[in-house]
Order: C-alpha cells, then sequence, then structure tokens
C-alpha cells in the first residue's frame, strides 16, 4: 500500500520492491491505494506491480491520492497490466476445489456514495477479505460477511512512538488503527500496513517502510 510514487520511494526502490514481492513467491498481490505523486509516475509504478507473478492474480483498490488525479490514467495502466480493479466489487480466487473472496471498496472517503459496503450482498459462509484505502472504513460503515480486513493510508504515522502515538492525523479515529492488527467495534480483524512511500514530509521514524505477507491457515 502506499507506494506514493516517486516520494521517499525512487525508482532503485521500486525495482525493489518487484523483486522482493517476487521473492516473497505470493498466491495473489493485494494492492492497498495511494500509487502515486504525480501522473507522469503512474505507468512506472503500475509497470512495477504488474511484473509481480502471482498464480491467483493481482488486485487493487485506489486511495485519495489516486482519485484526486491521473484515475483515467490509472485505469488504462492497470488494464494493461492485467490488475483487477476492485471498486465496490467481488472477485473469487480458487485453487484446489476451495476458494476465498477478495472484495474492494471504491473510494472509502465518499460514504454518501459508497456507504453501503460491497460485502453486504456475499455469503456469511465464504471467507471474505475486504480491501479499503482506509481503515476509518472498517468502522464507519457495517461491513457484514467480512472475515479480515487490509487497509493501509496511515504511513503508521510516519513518525511514531512505541507504534502507539503520533502527531501525524491520518485517521478520524486518532492512533486507533495507527498500525499492525488491530479490531473493530464488531470485532473483526484489521491489518494496517505502514505502505511504503511517505506524504507530506519525506521522513520516517520508528515507522518501516513494510510489504505484509499474510498466510491464512484453515481452521
Amino acid at each position: 500500500s502506499d507506494l506514493h510514487y516517486r516520494s521517499l520511494l525512487k525508482k532503485e526502490g521500486l525495482e525493489d520492491i518487484t523483486r522482493l514481492l517476487n521473492d516473497l513467491h505470493p498466491d495473489a498481490l493485494l494492492i492497498g491505494g495511494d500509487l502515486h505523486e504525480g501522473c507522469e509516475y503512474v505507468p512506472d509504478v503500475i509497470a512495477a506491480l504488474g511484473a509481480v507473478k502471482t498464480p491467483l492474480g493481482t488486485y487493487a483498490v485506489l486511495g485519495n491520492n489516486d482519485y484526486e488525479a491521473c484515475y483515467d490514467d490509472i485505469l488504462k495502466e492497470m488494464e494493461r497490466q492485467g490488475i483487477h480493479l476492485l471498486e465496490h466489487k467481488a472477485d473469487t480466487l480458487r485453487r484446489n476445489g476451495e476458494h476465498i473472496v477478495i472484495a474492494g471498496v471504491r473510494n472509502p472517503f465518499d460514504i454518501g456514495q459508497n456507504g453501503q459496503s460491497p460485502t453486504l450482498s456475499l455469503a456469511p459462509e465464504d471467507f471474505v477479505v475486504l480491501l479499503t484505502h482506509t481503515p476509518d472504513y472498517a468502522e464507519d460503515v457495517p461491513i457484514t460477511n467480512t472475515d479480515l480486513v487490509l487497509a493501509g493510508h496511515t504511513h503508521g504515522g510516519q513518525v511514531s512512538l512505541f507504534k502507539r502515538w503520533t502527531p501525524a492525523r491520518f485517521s478520524k479515529y486518532g492512533n486507533r488503527f495507527l498500525t499492525g492488527l488491530k479490531k473493530n467495534s464488531r470485532g473483526i480483524p484489521v491489518i494496517i500496513s505502514n505502505g511504503i512511500g511517505t506524504s507530506r514530509k519525506d521522513v520516517r521514524l520508528f515507522t518501516p517502510s513494510e510489504v505484509v505477507l499474510i498466510v491464512l491457515h484453515k481452521e
């Protein structure tokens, strides 16, 4: 999530991200949005993500930066790279006769337009992963049928103390959804990634850039 290319993340770092993700051999790549810091960077950052080889595909939601600028460019480049954009849509990952469902939120900051979660129409018996750029969405609206939420946007605060406090305010819930594994008020787990790039100021302190590898185990 949150590559913000090119902020703190430069060309060499972007190449490292592609290499790192390929070395992890993930079944699927899930992207949390805020890809760029300028329309001229959109083709390069999406090409780098498209170069990650995943047997079950690459899926994405967009962040506030992506909706504010270059939206049409992003759609074109994602289609070119075969990346599935989930804007209030769901897709199914299948392997060995089993499946999980990946749902994605369209612009989670516009609750008036997008305040009905895409998970509401899904089956309760399915295992559902909800992608949303901001973790606030998991608290703002009912996300019925969701088993796991994946989010970014906070950058871990970029500067934090003990992963508990930051002077930055990326969430209206303060530091409640700052980083790592949290739960919303209904007990649904929410994993918030620090992301990779930076915004406002190109600095990180005690909030290292990260990609998150999630391994699901059958109960």
